[in-house]
């Protein structure tokens, strides 16, 4: 049986969610795919363990000091890294040093947080094609959302006109409480945050920019676009009022903080804000905590992906889900780890 070693890079919730869950699909990677993962080392950012038969879930919580590092993770001989620490969009952050370090040397990447493919994200394809290796990038594009899948093999051999999404799931689920229990912005956020799904600092979800990151990188993975965050023009939610809300109500319109790319001849316009859409429109149906694609075509017509959650859980999934998209085509080639 042929046998493959995972290495994964940034153990906080989401870390240890796709860690937890790939040792409990190991028996499906065996039976389905014929192949042996083991997870072989974890770390996070000063410490992670290491042991090339595997380890498991028992040992997770004692990690070992000054087991982290681009170095580190190389030493292990993983063959897959999957990287799920803390994003940096402005420097890259570890991230990009674990991807980097992985591309390199011709190994399959998964890249769960953001930071780095903000940062560097056109780089780290060039040299992943240059290397051969495999650069996934599901879990920071919607988690459980397909959004990348959609247009790298739904859509493949179309032209690809316009794109707009709905993105982030926190926003998505103030709006809703906002237009249809009339809560004011405040509450909805308090909410959101004792239920866990909001971050304690959310002005990266109000102001726009999470949508934007995602946004991004579905435009340069997805369309070959190109794009820095200076070409994304960017508004939040913060601003919203009461008589905002009671104006949308009455025109029978909804609104959304919507993530939009636009076709102008060879390039796409890219934007984030507040949209409104009628009561008939499907985008106008994402409600609570959903979010959505819309997709037009040159020749397919327009596809509409609704629903996706995006919980540590779903976001390892999605990982995952990437990991068996790598051992499918490695399979094909005739080679495991």
């Amino acid at each position: 049986m042929q046998t493959s070693q995972i290495a994964i890079t940034g153990f906080g919730r989401v870390g240890r969610a796709i860690a937890a869950m790939l040792l409990a699909r190991r028996s499906r990677y065996r039976d389905l795919l014929g192949v042996d993962v083991r997870l072989v080392a974890v770390c996070g950012s000063r410490s992670g363990l290491f042991d090339p038969a595997g380890l498991d879930e028992a040992r997770f919580d004692a990690l070992e000091e000054d087991l982290s590092g681009p170095d580190f993770v190389a030493s292990t001989g993983a063959d897959v890294v999957i990287e799920a620490g803390p994003s940096d969009h402005r420097t890259g952050g570890p991230g990009l040093a674990y991807l980097t370090m992985a591309l390199e040397a011709g190994r399959d990447a998964i890249a769960v947080s953001k930071g780095a493919l903000v940062h560097s994200g056109p780089r780290l394809r060039e040299i992943a094609r240059g290397t051969g290796a495999t650069l996934k990038v599901s879990g920071a594009t919607g988690a459980a959302l397909p959004t990348i899948d959609l247009l790298d093999y739904n859509l493949r051999g179309t032209t690809v006109l316009g794109l707009e999404g709905i993105l982030n799931a926190t926003t998505n689920f103030l709006l809703d409480a906002m237009m249809t229990r009339g809560v004011g912005l405040a509450e909805a956020l308090a909410e959101a945050q004792a239920g866990g799904f909001a971050e304690r600092d959310p002005r990266g979800d109000l102001e726009g920019w999470d949508t934007a990151y995602k946004l991004l990188i579905l435009a340069n993975f997805g369309l070959d676009a190109r794009l820095t965050l200076d070409d994304v023009a960017v508004e939040g939610i913060a601003a919203i009022t009461a008589d905002d809300i009671a104006t949308w109500q009455s025109e029978g319109r909804v609104p959304k903080l919507v993530g939009r790319l636009t076709r102008e001849g060879d390039r796409f316009a890219a934007r984030v804000g507040l949209e409104t859409f009628t009561r008939n429109d499907p985008l106008a149906h994402v409600s609570g905590h959903d979010k959505a694609i819309r997709v037009a075509t040159d020749t397919m017509g327009e596809l509409v992906a609704i629903g996706g959650a995006s919980e540590p859980t779903a976001t390892a999934a999605a990982a995952l889900k990437d990991l068996e998209h790598i051992l499918t085509a490695r399979l094909s080639r005739g080679r495991a780890g």
